[in-house]
């Protein structure tokens, strides 16, 4: 490809995600706040007591939890860590699925019937209309695809990573889902949680790192709508960058440190000596030799892109779609 092709290529990129509508939480003033999004008690069909639940969760040093019951809206007070006030809902779907779960955040109430709204669109449209954020649950283990996000256009973004799901099952993962949806031009944001129903043996397994002026209900609401957070199963990121040729990206130490983006596209730095780097580079290193920072080239075919490092434990982090820095195109 000639140069003048990839610089077209190049400004593109830069433009679309410059404009797309999210807020990087590297170019935000405020304190990360470790939020766990999904989890369960007694109210539903988990082991905990909201109690018990809450003290795992402040022990284990959290700033945030989100309880979502299924139907049931579980409220909590205490010195150490915000409760958001969140629940589990439902929405139909055709064929033997017959229904597909969408988490609620920042709700207080519950709609009358308490039973599974007509589609996952509904649920969305009322969960918002309560001045809360929709999210759609582990659609790998329900069985969904893209096209099941893209027919709710309310949804804020999807738990690309689930934790519970994961561990017992191998399903958790949920980031082909995530790339079909970027793909089709559509904003959606990504979450990493627990769902724990067995606090101590399927929790502390992934958590979203929201960045927000002051913790608060609407600190954190205001964060997941924007896409201002970065998700993990272990890794931080510290920074994403960029500028008109590439994304600098600083990390805890890492592997690898990958672009996705399109079919055809993205690329990677890896740690490993014999290890091919496809249109990256390792800039840092930690004494070990792990990758503490990597210079990226931008998609060569493709409008979007997003930043996942991995860990030599497997641990992966994941950004949402990259911008500049100023916000403007490059």
């Amino acid at each position: 490809m000639g140069r003048a092709c990839r610089e077209e290529r190049a400004g593109r990129f830069a433009e679309a995600v410059a404009s797309a509508l999210m807020a990087s939480p590297w170019d935000t003033e405020g304190a990360w706040l470790r939020c766990q999004l999904h989890a369960h008690t007694t109210n539903s069909d988990g082991e905990p007591s909201p109690g018990g639940l809450v003290e795992h969760y402040a022990r284990a040093g959290y700033d945030v939890l989100a309880i979502t019951d299924h139907w049931h809206v579980t409220t909590f007070e205490h010195p150490e860590i915000l409760g958001i006030p969140s629940a589990e809902l439902s929405g139909a779907v055709e064929g033997e699925l017959e229904e597909a779960d969408v988490l609620a955040y920042g709700i207080d109430e519950l709609p009358e019937p308490r039973e599974k709204f007509p589609s996952i669109a509904e649920a969305a449209s009322w969960i918002v209309a309560q001045g809360g954020v929709a999210y759609l649950a582990h659609p790998y283990w329900s069985g969904l695809s893209p096209e099941h996000y893209l027919g709710a256009p309310d949804l804020a973004g999807m738990e690309i990573f689930n934790g519970g799901s994961e561990q017992q099952q191998g399903n958790g993962l949920s980031v082909v889902h995530w790339d079909g949806v970027l793909g089709s031009g559509r904003a959606c944001h990504g979450i990493a949680t627990d769902d724990s129903h067995y606090a101590g043996q399927d929790s502390r397994l992934a958590w979203t790192m929201v960045l927000a002026p002051e913790r608060s209900r609407a600190a954190v609401l205001e964060a997941l709508r924007d896409g201002c957070f970065y998700a993990s199963s272990g890794p931080e990121i510290h920074d994403v960058r960029v500028d008109a040729t590439g994304i600098d990206v600083r990390c805890s130490p890492a592997r690898s440190v990958t672009l996705r983006s399109g079919f055809w596209d993205g690329c990677k730095a890896n740690a490993g000596a014999l290890e091919m780097n496809w249109r990256g580079r390792v800039t840092e290193r930690a004494a070990d030799g792990s990758i503490t920072a990597a210079r990226l080239e931008l998609p060569e075919f493709h409008r979007w892109g997003r930043v996942e490092v991995t860990a030599a434990d497997g641990g992966q982090a994941w950004s949402n779609l990259v911008r500049d820095r100023s916000g403007a195109a490059v």
